[in-house]
C-alpha cells in the first residue's frame, strides 16, 4: 500500500522541483545584458555605477546639458527605449535580470521605442526630454552606459542619472560635466518664475512676464523710492567693490503700508530695473515651496525672492492657531546663505504687526524694513495725473479732488479715475472727456454707494465727510 503523504509535504516537494526545474534551464539574459556586454566587451555586471539625483525643477537643463553633451565632437552614441511599469525599472540591476528570472516575471522591462514628455519653457517654447532610456556613449576609447529614469521611490520622481563605466573617475567625470553645463545653461537664469505642484506631486515651473514700470509710476511720498533703491539696485551696481570691502550681499528688505499703496507696483519696478537677476515668486499659496525656491535662488543667484504677503507665513508664533514650519523654513533659508551669495528677499505685508519680530530685526534676514504709507498731498496730486493719461481731462478744481481724496490709497485714486471714464464714456462721443462732474460721480459711487467695504478693498481710509 502506497504511503500517503499531507498536501503541505506535497506542496514543499513541488516547490522544490519547481526550483530544481529553473535553476537547471538555460540561462537567457536580458536584451539590455547582451547590448550592454557588447557595448563594454565585458560583463556588465560587473562594472561599477555611479548615480545622482537632481531636482526635479531641473528636468530641462538635466535634459540640454546632455543634449550638449553628446553633441561635442568625437563623441557617438545609441539611445535605446525602456518599456517598464511604474517602479518595474529602477536601475541598472532591473535591466540586466536574466529572462525569465526577474522579480517582475513577464512584466520586466525591455526595449522598445523612446519615450518624449515635453516641458514648457519661455516664450511658449517647449523642450523634449528623454523620460526614461539608456544612452550607449563612445567617447574615443571611453565608453559610457547612461540610464537616465526618475527616482520613483519617493513621492515625487526626480530625475536619475545612473553612469556605468569600467573606470568609477570617468563616470564622476560625466557627471560633473553635466553638472556644470547645467548652470552654465540654466533655462531659468535671468528670468521671472514662480513654483507650484500639481495634484500628483509633481513640481510645475511657470514663467511671467511682469509689466514694464517705468520710474515716474512708482508715486511715493518724498525719498522712500531712493531709499528702496539704494537697498536694491544699489547692492547690485556695486557688487564687485562691496565684495572687494569685505561687505556681504545677501539681504532682506521689508515693504510694509496699509494695503493699495504700491508695495507689489514697487517689487514689479525693481524686478525691472535688475533684468540679470532671476526672479522667483512666491505668495501666500505657494509659500510651501520656499526651500524649492531658495535652492534656485542660490543656484541662479544673483537672484530676487519676492514674497508677497509674507504676513501669511510669517507671523508672530504668540498669535494662537498660526502654523509656524512655514516661517521656520524662511528664517532657515535666510540664514542658511553664505555672506557672499547675491539673494535679494524682497518680502511684502500689510500687517507689519503680526509678523514674528526675529524676521524683521535681525540682520541677515530683514536689513531694512521700509514703510509704504499712504498717498500724501503732492503724490495723490501726481497720481490723478498718472492714471489720467490718455484721458482727455476738463477738470477746473483738481486742488478740491486731492483734498477730497485724503487717506485714500493709489489703488482707490486709479479705480477713481476709472469710475469717471466709464461715466464720461457713457454720455457718448469719439473722446472721453473727464469733468469735476465725472470725479464727483465716481467719488459718490466708491464712497456712499460703495460703502465701507469697497473702501477696505481699496485700501482707502476715506470717509464720506470728505465728500462735502
Amino acid at each position: 500500500m502506497a504511503e500517503q503523504i499531507s498536501v503541505r509535504e506535497f506542496g514543499a516537494a513541488f516547490k522544490e522541483f519547481l526550483e530544481q526545474a529553473v535553476s537547471s534551464a538555460p540561462i537567457e539574459e536580458s536584451a539590455f545584458y547582451e547590448r550592454l556586454q557588447e557595448h563594454f566587451h565585458a560583463d556588465p555586471r560587473s562594472l561599477p555605477v555611479v548615480a545622482e539625483k537632481f531636482m526635479q525643477s531641473d528636468t530641462p537643463n538635466l535634459q540640454l546639458a546632455l543634449d550638449d553633451y553628446l553633441s561635442q565632437p568625437g563623441r557617438h552614441h545609441g539611445l535605446l527605449g525602456v518599456i517598464a511599469q511604474r517602479f518595474q525599472a529602477g536601475s541598472f540591476s532591473d535591466l540586466l535580470a536574466p529572462r525569465g528570472r526577474s522579480s517582475y516575471g513577464p512584466g520586466a522591462p525591455s526595449i522598445g521605442p523612446v519615450a518624449y514628455v515635453n516641458v514648457s519653457l519661455d516664450e511658449g517654447q517647449t523642450l523634449a526630454f528623454v523620460d526614461r532610456g539608456l544612452f550607449l556613449i563612445e567617447n574615443g576609447d571611453d565608453r559610457l552606459a547612461v540610464y537616465r529614469h526618475l527616482d520613483e521611490h519617493g513621492f515625487r520622481g526626480e530625475p536619475l542619472l545612473e553612469v556605468m563605466s569600467p573606470h568609477p573617475e570617468s563616470a564622476r567625470r560625466f557627471l560633473g560635466q553635466i553638472r556644470t553645463t547645467m548652470r552654465r545653461h540654466n533655462v531659468y537664469r535671468g528670468h521671472v518664475v514662480s513654483l507650484s505642484m500639481d495634484q500628483s506631486g509633481t513640481l510645475l515651473v511657470q514663467f511671467h512676464h511682469l509689466p514694464s514700470i517705468a520710474r515716474d509710476q512708482v508715486i511715493l511720498p518724498g525719498g522712500i523710492i531712493d531709499r528702496i533703491e539704494r537697498q536694491t539696485i544699489g547692492f547690485a551696481q556695486h557688487r564687485e567693490k562691496l565684495l572687494a570691502a569685505g561687505r556681504h550681499l545677501k539681504r532682506g528688505l521689508l515693504l510694509y503700508g496699509p494695503p493699495g499703496t504700491g508695495k507689489t507696483l514697487t517689487a514689479m519696478y525693481l524686478a525691472g530695473q535688475m533684468r540679470d537677476r532671476t526672479v522667483l515668486l512666491l505668495t501666500g499659496t505657494t509659500a510651501g515651496l520656499i526651500a524649492h525656491s531658495c535652492a534656485m535662488a542660490r543656484a541662479l543667484q544673483p537672484a530676487t525672492v519676492i514674497l508677497e504677503d509674507v504676513d501669511l507665513v510669517g507671523e508672530d508664533r504668540t498669535h494662537p492657531g498660526v502654523c509656524t514650519p512655514l516661517l521656520f523654513e524662511l528664517l532657515n533659508q535666510m540664514d542658511g546663505l553664505t555672506d557672499d551669495a547675491d539673494v535679494l528677499f524682497l518680502l511684502t505685508t500689510n500687517r507689519p504687526d503680526l509678523l514674528e519680530p526675529a524676521l524683521a530685526s535681525r540682520p541677515g534676514r530683514v536689513d531694512q524694513a521700509i514703510e509704504v504709507p499712504l498717498p500724501d498731498a503732492d503724490a495723490r496730486r501726481q497720481l490723478f495725473d498718472l492714471y489720467g493719461r490718455q484721458l482727455a481731462l476738463r477738470v477746473t478744481d483738481w486742488d478740491r479732488f486731492v483734498q477730497r481724496t485724503e487717506g485714500a490709497s493709489a489703488a482707490f485714486i486709479k479705480e477713481l479715475m476709472r469710475k469717471a471714464a466709464l461715466f464720461a464714456a457713457d454720455e457718448g462721443g469719439d473722446t472721453i472727456e473727464v469733468t469735476d462732474r465725472h470725479l464727483d460721480e465716481a467719488m459718490h459711487e466708491l464712497v456712499v454707494v460703495g460703502g465701507p467695504l469697497t473702501q477696505s478693498l481699496l485700501g482707502a481710509r476715506t470717509s464720506t465727510a470728505n465728500l462735502n
